[in-house]
């Protein structure tokens, strides 16, 4: 960008985000809890500035939550990095994510694993996740629009369901699609209030839970 000043041009310099991104792991993340070297590496290697508006993007490696329109957030570092780690994910995963958003937490999970299949119920915000991330060549992350209550079933099942969304119970289609030794990761509780993220385990059929810690969420929606 050119900035007229007094008859003189002066270029205006991206900011330098690599740095950014390396202070955001450094203090946000390993200054924490957030000991997964993977984990780590893929949060170093995304760019989230381009997962937000150019408005935006000087926020973008802050530690916290920013808007991306029609009532919805990009998760603040920390918690993406937090349930990433959370699910244990090896390098051959297959991953079922609910809530798109702006595309960021998928590509952190295209990272670490052979696939992710992402759903958003919100068309315009899946069509532009869709585009970033064809733009920074993720070929292992397929975005679908649509409601992500009833998962997808064609590629089921799955390692790892991660939901982004806020929800008051767990979607029994969820449960079905994940493998068994699978695991979730999902925000539970009433809408409007504070929930509790949960870790779910199914194996041999039984489901298992633990609560990880309080949080917020924007509202899982349904058509």
């Amino acid at each position: 960008m050119v900035i007229p000043l007094m008859g003189i041009k002066i270029c205006a310099q991206e900011p330098d985000y690599m740095d950014m991104r390396k202070t955001m792991v450094k203090y946000q993340l390993e200054g924490r809890d957030i000991y997964d070297v993977r984990v780590l590496n893929a949060m170093l290697q995304v760019p989230r500035h381009s997962f937000v508006s150019k408005d935006k993007r000087m926020y973008a490696y802050s530690d916290f939550p920013i808007s991306i329109g029609h009532k919805q957030t990009i998760s603040q570092p920390y918690m993406v990095a937090y349930m990433t780690q959370a699910l244990r994910l090896g390098k051959k995963d297959k991953v079922l994510e609910i809530g798109t958003g702006s595309g960021y937490q998928a590509a952190v999970l295209g990272k670490l694993v052979d696939s992710v299949y992402t759903i958003e119920i919100v068309e315009p915000l899946g069509m532009q996740a869709r585009k970033v991330l064809r733009q920074l060549d993720y070929t292992n992350i397929v975005v679908k629009i649509g409601d992500g209550y009833h998962g997808w079933k064609a590629y089921a099942p799955y390692d790892a369901i991660m939901v982004t969304a806020g929800a008051e119970e767990v979607p029994k289609p969820l449960l079905e699609q994940l493998k068994d030794g699978g695991r979730m990761v999902i925000p539970l509780g009433p809408h409007g209030g504070i929930r509790e993220l949960v870790l779910l385990r199914k194996k041999k059929g039984k489901i298992t839970s633990k609560n990880l810690m309080q949080v917020r969420f924007v509202p899982f929606t349904r058509n």
